[in-house]
């Protein structure tokens, strides 16, 4: 069987950065951070009381009133950041065989806000149960990958990926490899995620895994930092068009990068907890930079996945150090998770953009708050901080784990 290529030609995001893709790298590249007091509901009795929400977003610039009655804010995410793509893509869904697009999306946590609506309801109602119509449909993870489909017109593959914070980028790995083996022509991909609600913000805190600098949002996501003390919540949504190297080119459509090879592996080690050494990490980098035919000196950023907890990113690093081992002098990282926060289940989907975009603008973003860094991590990498760095990026690498010991990983090249 002939493998065949994958490339991107189109992207969308809906960020606490901003509201479409050029905006969005813009605030990255100038170094801004989408944090902030939480709005959406009362945190006074909260751990931690800040997140990156979104701002300004309108879902009816892509829905009508019954369809938002009818769909979780994380549903309203992907068809924003869908259209977006899809309209930059050029694709005419009309001319081409309806079999041969799908749609693999993610979502970690779908209708979280859905799920406590309706509980909350349930409750005050002295638990007689008078339960919305819509309650499951809006809940439920897939409803996002199949409301794409319907609006479009999409009948080939379409299913959904639940792999923690890893999930964006198991959907795009899983898009690539059914357009690799000739199962589609085009992908629909990326992921999106709603989760801040009480009862998400909630249970991070109990599980005191994010921050607490509630006084100064903007500084309070340090990865790699000595002073960090864990992540800070985002959410939004990110898309991004896999489309079969040779469809794209007969098109004459206009190219991001190519999509050069991706992997997964398990830690098996801990429900939320990282391995220590870094090991399940390590092989999904070697494994990925295998699947792309890509050596490891030969890489040129990774967008580390340094959520800004006190083991993550000691381990990720602890990763990095076995796979390279000194052997890759002009390598550069950073940490946009800085400055959009953990966006959970559509983390791997923005930093994708991201990544894209720093291979085609050959800038890549800094890592905000970093003021001093953690003596337990090496030194030996070029980690970008403070401002954006220019340099010519031909390799870029994405790294995404998620709870569970989910290590997800995705290598994107300029196109040759």
């Amino acid at each position: 069987m002939q493998i065949k290529r994958v490339v991107i030609t189109g992207m969308g995001a809906i960020t606490p950065l901003g509201n479409d893709v050029k905006t969005f790298w813009n605030s990255l590249i100038e170094g801004k951070s989408g944090a902030g007091r939480i709005t959406k509901f009362d945190p006074s009795a909260f751990r931690t009381q800040i997140a990156c929400e979104l701002k300004d977003f309108d879902p009816t610039v892509y829905m009508d009133k019954s369809e938002i009655k009818r769909t979780d804010p994380f549903t309203q995410y992907a068809l924003g950041a869908v259209e977006q793509a899809v309209a930059e893509s050029g694709l005419d869904f009309s001319s081409m065989n309806p079999y041969d697009t799908g749609v693999i999306w993610g979502s970690g946590q779908g209708g979280m806000l859905t799920f406590e609506e309706q509980v909350k309801e349930y409750a005050a109602n002295n638990f007689v149960p008078r339960f919305s119509p819509f309650f499951v449909p809006k809940l439920i993870s897939n409803m996002a990958a199949g409301l794409i489909s319907i609006k479009y017109g999409l009948m080939g593959i379409n299913y959904t990926t639940v792999s923690a914070c890893s999930t964006s980028n198991t959907a795009i790995m899983d898009a690539l490899n059914y357009i690799r083996w000739g199962k589609a022509k085009v992908i629909i991909t990326g992921g999106s995620e709603a989760p801040i609600t009480e009862a998400s913000i909630g249970g991070f805190c109990a599980l005191k895994a994010m921050t607490v600098h509630n006084e100064n949002p903007q500084t309070a996501c340090r990865p790699f930092d000595i002073d960090r003390d864990g992540f800070l919540m985002g959410e939004g949504a990110g898309a991004l068009i896999l489309e079969e190297y040779e469809h794209a080119k007969a098109r004459n459509a206009f190219i991001y990068a190519e999509v050069a090879g991706a992997a997964m592996t398990a830690d098996a080690f801990h429900m939320t907890a990282t391995h220590p050494e870094g090991e399940g990490a390590y092989m999904a980098m070697r494994f990925a930079l295998e699947d792309s035919g890509i050596a490891p000196e030969s890489v040129d950023y990774i967008n580390a996945h340094a959520t800004s907890t006190p083991v993550g990113d000691i381990s990720e690093f602890k990763a990095l150090s076995k796979l390279f081992n000194g052997k890759n002098d002009h390598l550069h990282i950073s940490a946009t998770k800085s400055m959009t926060g953990h966006l959970l289940g559509a983390a791997g989907a923005i930093e994708a953009i991201a990544s894209v975009m720093s291979i085609c603008n050959s800038i890549i973003p800094p890592t905000i708050n970093l003021v001093t860094l953690d003596p337990a991590i090496s030194s030996d990498f070029h980690i970008v901080k403070d401002h954006a760095f220019e340099k010519d990026i031909n390799v870029a690498m994405s790294n995404t784990f998620g709870f569970g010991g989910h290590n997800g990983i995705v290598v994107f090249k300029k196109l040759i």
